[in-house]
């Protein structure tokens, strides 16, 4: 299973990415926006999707690993538990997240 730690040294392996801070807590970015940040409550990341279908497939086909809270009503993010996700899978979810918030310049020279 996963931890804050796993989360940096996964995301922060991803192109043209850095750590900045966020609501008090790390932050992960691809040029100007966020796609990814531990979340204030403990062993819990918030990540990017890139669209609300996609939001919703992770809901309800991962619901021990995948949940969302009314904050999030409306955006397309998910609320990961990293105690329940295996590395292999949270590299995955990080890697999505990336390439939704990414430009298409970024990505073309990932």
């Amino acid at each position: 299973m996963s931890n804050d730690d796993d989360v940096r040294r996964l995301a922060l392996a991803l192109p043209e990415t850095e750590e900045r801070t966020a609501y008090g807590t790390p932050a992960f970015y691809v040029g100007k926006k966020m796609f990814a940040r531990l979340h204030e409550q403990p062993e819990v990341l918030v990540c990017w999707r890139a669209d609300m279908g996609e939001r919703e497939a992770l809901l309800q086909g991962e619901p021990e690993i995948f949940f969302t809270t009314p904050h999030y009503d409306g955006y397309p993010s998910v609320l990961v538990r990293l105690g329940r996700i295996s590395n292999p899978r949270l590299g995955e979810i990080l890697q999505e997240a990336w390439e939704a918030r990414a430009t298409p310049g970024i990505r073309r020279d990932a």
